[in-house]
């Protein structure tokens, strides 16, 4: 930041801290809104809204519905006799029977590895299976293979030239030993300078007298007494009805139903399905179809034959007349109503 008194470093300050005093300023006061806030002066009571509409209730007396305790009205033992005592009659047990485990006696004939499948299934012998292999056939005659083939036959070798091969330079090394320098090694040497000296000049540095805090920025630079400006609204041009809206549009009041126009089907009656009828060859336009020669324009004549050149229109086109509708216009005596018969025919070719 650039300061009156010139640019300082660290070290400047640090050293000759003793020389630069803070001033004695008032303090600047705090640019905040006014602070209007006054508390109550009456004491709080910390109470809230459940506190003060629900109040504390004691416990509430209930009413016991257990019977109460009656003596006894006899003091004779209750009878334990049922009717399924009076009539049970007790039936003597029989002895149970204890089966008498039998000693293992291991059997006395020998183990023939037999199961059950193998003494009860027997093999049925059935006729042998007959060979479909077909029968080998023997040559006819004992010819060896003939390994040519019909690209054997027909193929003929085209005489290639010999190739003429260059017996390649045996390699000598040099007998000199190799000089490992690149030209940047041989040809380049370090300069011997020293860094660049800096030409900038010494500021001098004024020792003593008080530090300046003021800048350029706040000496010139002063805030404005500025205030809020409120939005630029325009003038409100249009004249709304005090009236409350219908909710009618156009296509509502105007509009009237009318009742649909049902239009009549020309399509003929279908006959049922056809019968197997062959489909005819012929359609309208072979039957009436005849070929036209083809004839040469006449606007690619330079004077049409037929054709008399009459005048030449404001669009630049020429326009050509008949000879014969020339030479009739010429007898006749409404010549002057010629153009306005439909039949008349033009020719108009552009210059």
């Amino acid at each position: 930041m650039a300061v009156r008194s010139g640019l300082f470093s660290a070290s400047d300050i640090s050293n000759n801290y003793a020389d630069y005093l803070p001033w004695n300023q008032p303090r600047r006061e705090l640019l905040r809104p006014v602070h209007n806030y006054r508390p109550a002066s009456t004491r709080f009571d910390s109470r809230t809204t459940h506190q003060d509409d629900y109040s504390i209730k004691g416990l509430v007396n209930t009413v016991s519905c257990k019977p109460p305790a009656m003596p006894k009205l006899c003091n004779i033992p209750l009878e334990d006799l049922t009717n399924y005592k009076m009539a049970y009659v007790a039936h003597p047990l029989e002895k149970r029977f204890v089966y008498e485990a039998k000693k293992f006696r291991p059997c006395e004939i020998p183990f023939e590895n037999l199961t059950t499948h193998k003494q009860s299934y027997r093999g049925l012998m059935g006729e042998p299976a007959k060979s479909l292999k077909p029968p080998a056939r023997t040559c006819g005659q004992d010819l060896p293979f003939s390994n040519t083939t019909e690209f054997r036959d027909k193929y003929q070798a085209w005489p290639t030239p010999q190739m003429f091969s260059k017996a390649p330079i045996l390699y000598v090394p040099p007998e000199e030993k190799m000089d490992l320098l690149t030209t940047v090694q041989a040809h380049y040497t370090y300069p011997k300078g020293a860094p660049a000296k800096s030409y900038r000049p010494v500021h001098c540095v004024k020792k003593g007298g008080h530090f300046e805090s003021s800048t350029t920025t706040k000496d010139d630079y002063k805030r404005w007494a500025s205030r809020r400006t409120g939005p630029i609204k325009p003038i409100p041009q249009l004249n709304l009805p005090i009236e409350p809206l219908d909710c009618l549009t156009t296509t509502r009041a105007h509009y009237v139903p009318h009742p649909p126009i049902s239009t009549k089907s020309c399509k003929p009656p279908w006959s049922g399905p056809r019968g197997n009828i062959p489909v005819e060859g012929q359609t309208t336009y072979t039957i009436s179809f005849t070929p036209k020669d083809i004839g040469r324009c006449l606007a690619s004549y330079s004077e049409p034959p037929g054709y008399i050149f009459e005048e030449t229109d404001a669009l630049g086109h020429r326009i050509y007349r008949p000879i014969s509708q020339t030479v009739s216009r010429r007898n006749s005596p409404f010549s002057a109503g010629d153009s306005e018969k439909p039949n008349q025919q033009e020719l108009a070719v552009s210059a």
